[in-house]
């Protein structure tokens, strides 16, 4: 009998160390997992973090307002990032008319801030080339087509123009009249201030005619003396 308890109780005992280690090794493994699960979710959400602050701190880009106008789908004010070109804007608007021509338009010119695009009509390069021998007066044209006078920014630059600076006080009304976005009436105008008035004592003075305004002026200024 005393054989037989001593038998039993070493086998509960070693039951039982067996059933530690294992449970010890159970937890240590389960517990290793557990900390290698919470390290990976720690590592992703430092990733996210800081591919979030990468992403708050990339700088905005630039963007320009463009008015388009005249034989465009969709004429309006249009918002492009810098270094966008006039035929960037056309596309963005919907794109040309049927009746559109865009021979006397610049369509890889670069745009600017507040610049103005009118897509003219064919009937109206036509009547610039009626009126209009030269490459030079065409752009003029082009420029003054507008019944306020106002400049269209994508008219293809004439490489033809003169260096020598227009007289606004003794200048003709032809020669008045080749000045950017200064047609007929307004060559006119100057000329009647003068005569009214007297000699333009500064250049600035130009602009105390009714339509010349800022950006008129600011285009013709180093094209003109007293």
């Amino acid at each position: 009998m005393t054989f037989k308890y001593r038998h039993r109780k070493a086998i509960i005992i070693i039951s039982l160390i067996i059933i530690l280690i294992g449970g010890s090794i159970t937890y240590l493994v389960t517990n290793k997992k557990t900390n290698k699960k919470e390290i990976v979710l720690v590592k992703n959400k430092l990733e996210k973090k800081s591919s979030t602050k990468e992403k708050k701190e990339e700088p905005s880009k630039e963007l320009l307002k463009v008015d388009i106008k005249g034989e465009i789908i969709n004429p309006g004010i249009y918002s492009l990032e810098k270094d966008s070109r006039v035929i960037d804007v056309i596309n963005l608007a919907g794109g040309l008319t049927e009746n559109a021509d865009t021979s006397v338009i610049n369509l890889s010119k670069k745009i600017i801030d507040e610049m103005v695009i009118i897509v003219y009509s064919r009937s109206q390069v036509e009547d610039f080339k009626k009126t209009k021998e030269i490459e030079k007066q065409v752009q003029e044209k082009c420029r003054e087509i507008d019944e306020n006078a106002l400049i269209n920014d994508a008219c293809i630059d004439s490489n033809t123009s003169s260096t020598k600076k227009i007289s606004i006080n003794s200048g003709t009304l032809e020669e008045l009249k080749t000045l950017k976005g200064i047609g007929e009436a307004k060559a006119q105008d100057i000329i009647n201030y003068r005569e009214t008035n007297g000699p333009f004592q500064t250049i600035e003075d130009l602009k105390n005619i009714p339509g010349i305004g800022e950006n008129l002026f600011a285009s013709i200024k180093e094209d003109i003396t007293l």
